[in-house]
């Protein structure tokens, strides 16, 4: 199965950026009821820490050295850009209209104005930006998440996300690609961007790490599937 440079980030992201939504009311005990497989869950937790500790986070914090901000932002925001088409196909699938709306004018208005997604217009004319996929389309219909686990490479997940990566996969122009040198190049340019990105957010984390992330993740994905309501159950 091809997996595209999007879906691995986008896990990789959720390693440290689900990090800050901790700051919503967790409930230890209802977490580790989702977690069934921790003692395996945690031996794949570690292999990934080493391998950002060793491989990944020294690159980005190179990249975030010698690139100048203009020029981060602008990747940054071309990989954005290519991501609102999952944004997208996942509103559709959700019937929620006016968000495709939304994110069709800001795929329109950043490839064009924008020259090809590298400046967000868009988020400038007042269209703020989705974040769909489609693991929130499955919660959205009913599917329950099941249990956590944590994938090689992909970090945090649960049946169901790791079930949505599949269905994402069909909305990378990564998978359309037919050529390897272009989607390693890709593939390495967003991992080191997302990476980068991230940096300052793992100064939040506190006390036992992989707690800390799967309690924020099992939060941060309840949150999005409700579409921004915290419910007090978990």
């Amino acid at each position: 199965m091809h997996v595209s440079a999007a879906d691995w980030t986008g896990r990789v992201g959720r390693i440290l950026a689900c990090a800050s939504m901790a700051l919503l009311p967790v409930v230890a005990s209802a977490a580790v009821e989702e977690d069934p497989w921790e003692g395996v869950n945690r031996k794949v937790f570690r292999f990934n820490d080493t391998l950002d500790a060793y491989a990944i986070k020294p690159v980005a914090k190179g990249y975030q050295w010698i690139a100048p901000q203009f020029v981060e932002d602008g990747v940054h925001n071309f990989f954005r850009n290519v991501g609102e088409l999952t944004n997208l196909a996942n509103d559709l699938l959700q019937g929620k209209m006016k968000d495709a709306g939304v994110d069709t004018s800001r795929l329109l208005i950043n490839t064009t104005a924008g020259v090809l997604g590298f400046v967000d217009v868009a988020t400038k004319m007042g269209l703020e930006r989705n974040d769909e996929d489609f693991g929130q389309t499955l919660g959205a219909w009913g599917v329950k998440s099941g249990p956590y686990m944590v994938l090689p490479f992909f970090g945090p997940s649960t049946i169901r996300d790791a079930g949505g990566m599949v269905g994402d996969m069909f909305t990378q122009p990564y998978f359309y690609i037919n050529n390897s040198a272009v989607n390693y190049g890709f593939f390495v340019a967003q991992v080191i961007d997302t990476r980068a990105s991230l940096l300052s957010a793992e100064k939040i984390i506190t006390g036992d790490k992989y707690i800390f992330v799967r309690n924020a993740y099992l939060q941060n994905r309840e949150f999005r599937v409700k579409d921004g309501e915290v419910v007090d159950d978990f």
